[in-house]
């Protein structure tokens, strides 16, 4: 009874994976609307005159404070000062911010208002920005968009003060136990977020007769006052966890401008940080343009809004059908031999079934949903496999070799199933899945090896730095993205303003070739990095092949 009273709540296995999911469910409501009109870029174009610059300038815009201002740095100081706890409610709170402003930039109360003819006169030179060609806004960029983009500004001080929070308190409950395969566990949940986004946004925007992105904003919104209470609820379980080490987090080694210096001379934690850059900005900037991409590329037919697979009924029974994939497919890793040749049965027919489904509705949003789901099944197998066997960096460079073909795909195989309506979704689906395997190999490799770059004491402010660099190219590529594809398609640019093209037309006609070949670029400069990393982990020790759990 005595042994049973003194153990820890992070040593029981149920506790420390209940305190994950609740970070994890955060994270997968942020993830949703991080995305949450990506999947309408199309409605946006249509029905608010966003063009593929403007659209790109908010898709960058979540992370310029971050970069600009420097936020990550402040958010790295307060989590290591002030703790887990303060920063996971502080981070939710901004979100919620953000968000709300957000959905006022897309309303229709907006349109017509004073605050829109105000954003429409203003904000067209920001001293500064314009000179050196970085400013978040521009002459005759929407006034909604402007707006949209100041609130995506505050959300995404709030998600990557978030995203911080979530590793620490990951490395806090689970360091010296699988902590690779908790961090990979909880992407692969927070990524669902990127699926229900891509299947619910469009169905949402164009219910109750009309087409209203706002209304797509608002789930999310909603979504985000869920995430806000997981937060709070977590900060009762950490809190108890102190209580019962002792812990003061907040007080305990206070934060030194110094420690900064000592992260940044490792050479190793450059390497991590430049990788982590370059390859999540071949993900997370195509994620914004990926549902457009695939309807510029796809030959879809139009869906009778009277049959099944044009109501939406069909949505709800698709996402359950996913949740089917997702959930089989995870448990799978954590069952006896027996169950787990069942469950993975019964994941691969969902997942077939779940294809099928997103061809019969001839849905752009609904094929790309499949993203996440083969990256929930295999994220637990590579998280343990790092935790028990060790790898991580050969791992990342195996992610970088998939990211390259995938995108060279996307550019290059997929135009040719113009007209083929059926082998074009096919190659699709694969090299979408593929894709999505390959994002699962950095939770479960690179975020589990910062703690064995730095002092434990700085893991905040690492993990600050390195999403601070990461932001850069989250800034930067889905603005160059837009920027390409507008120059790449001047004939579409021209026929707008000829008006001999609808918008309608327009948005569903670019070509995307230069845009993927960029992201591709970044893969194989990932991969070079990889090499150079695991060239400077064997000769420096730093212990980024060594398994985790230690005996």
């Amino acid at each position: 009874m005595t042994e049973k009273i003194q153990k820890l709540m992070r040593d029981v296995p149920s506790i420390r994976w209940t305190a994950l999911v609740l970070l994890a469910f955060a994270m997968f409501c942020s993830y949703i609307f991080m995305d949450i009109l990506s999947p309408v870029k199309d409605l946006l174009e249509s029905t608010r005159g966003w063009d593929s610059t403007a659209f790109g300038t908010y898709a960058g815009s979540e992370t310029f404070l971050n970069v600009f201002i420097l936020f990550l740095i402040f958010a790295g100081i307060i989590l290591d000062k002030m703790g887990v706890r303060f920063t996971a409610i502080l981070s939710g709170l901004v979100m919620l911010l953000g968000a709300a402003i957000n959905w006022y930039a897309v309303t229709e109360s907006f349109m017509g208002s004073g605050l829109e003819t105000w954003f429409n006169n203003n904000l067209n030179y920001i001293p500064g920005f314009d000179e050196i060609g970085v400013s978040p806004f521009y002459r005759g960029m929407p006034a909604s968009a402007k707006l949209a983009s100041v609130g995506f500004m505050v959300f995404g001080c709030g998600v990557e003060m978030a995203g911080i929070t979530v590793s620490r308190g990951i490395v806090k409950w689970f360091r010296g136990k699988e902590m690779a395969l908790a961090m990979g566990s909880e992407m692969a949940l927070a990524r669902l977020g990127v699926a229900t986004c891509m299947i619910f946004s469009p169905v949402i925007a164009r219910s109750f007769g009309s087409v209203d992105v706002s209304r797509s904003v608002a789930f999310g919104v909603i979504l985000l006052m869920i995430a806000l209470i997981m937060f709070i609820v977590y900060f009762f379980m950490d809190k108890k966890l102190d209580a019962q080490t002792g812990e003061a987090e907040e007080k305990d080694e206070p934060f030194k401008v110094r420690d900064i210096g000592k992260i940044m001379s490792s050479t190793g934690f450059w390497l991590v940080a430049l990788l982590c850059v370059l390859y999540y900005s071949a993900i997370f900037p195509f994620q914004k343009y990926a549902v457009n991409m695939l309807q510029c590329n796809l030959t879809f037919t139009e869906v009778s809004a009277d049959s099944f697979w044009g109501s939406n009924s069909v949505t709800y029974v698709q996402y359950a059908v996913m949740l089917v994939v997702a959930a089989t497919a995870f448990m799978s890793n954590f069952t006896k031999k027996s169950k787990r040749v069942v469950l993975l049965v019964i994941s691969i027919i969902s997942l077939l079934v779940f294809c099928y489904m997103a061809y019969k509705r001839q849905s752009a949003e609904s094929i790309f949903a499949v993203f996440p789901l083969l990256a929930v099944g295999i994220t637990p197998i590579l998280g343990k496999y790092v935790d028990r066997k060790g790898k991580a960096a050969t791992m990342l460079m195996i992610g970088s070799i998939l990211l390259i073909v995938c995108h060279l795909t996307f550019a290059f195989i997929l135009p040719l199933f113009a007209g083929n309506g059926i082998g074009g979704i096919i190659v699709a689906f694969l090299t979408i899945l593929i894709l999505g395997s390959s994002f699962s190999l950095v939770p479960a490799s690179l975020w589990p090896s910062v703690p064995k770059l730095v002092d434990s004491k700085v893991i905040g402010s690492a993990y600050a730095l390195i999403f601070l660099i990461q932001n850069i190219g989250l800034w930067l590529f889905p603005l160059l993205i837009g920027k390409i594809l507008k120059a790449s398609n001047p004939d579409i640019v021209a026929a707008l303003e000829n008006k001999t093209m609808t918008p309608e037309v327009a948005a569903v006609s670019y070509n995307y070739t230069n845009p993927l070949l960029l992201l591709a670029v970044l893969g194989a400069a990932a991969l070079i990095l990889g090499f150079v990393l695991k060239f400077i982990d064997k000769k420096k020790g730093y212990g980024l092949e060594l398994p985790n759990i230690k005996d």
